[in-house]
């Protein structure tokens, strides 16, 4: 005779004994480095502006 490997239902659990895990992430570092990020973008971005303004005085005096 051969055994017959019974399969066992899965097990279910009650709401009793589950445990609420409660989800509250901390994101007060990633405000402070999204804070940072747009400081140094909004930095390059007028160095951006302020270079195509002066472009040809910056041209001319590298060029000599």
């Amino acid at each position: 005779m051969s055994k017959k490997n019974k399969r066992q239902a899965p097990r279910r659990v009650s709401s009793l004994t589950a445990k609420a895990v409660e989800f509250n992430p901390d994101y007060s570092i990633i405000k402070r480095d999204l804070k940072h990020i747009g400081l140094l973008a909004g930095t390059f971005f007028a160095i951006l502006i302020v270079l195509a303004i002066f472009q040809n005085q910056l041209i001319a005096l590298f060029v000599k």
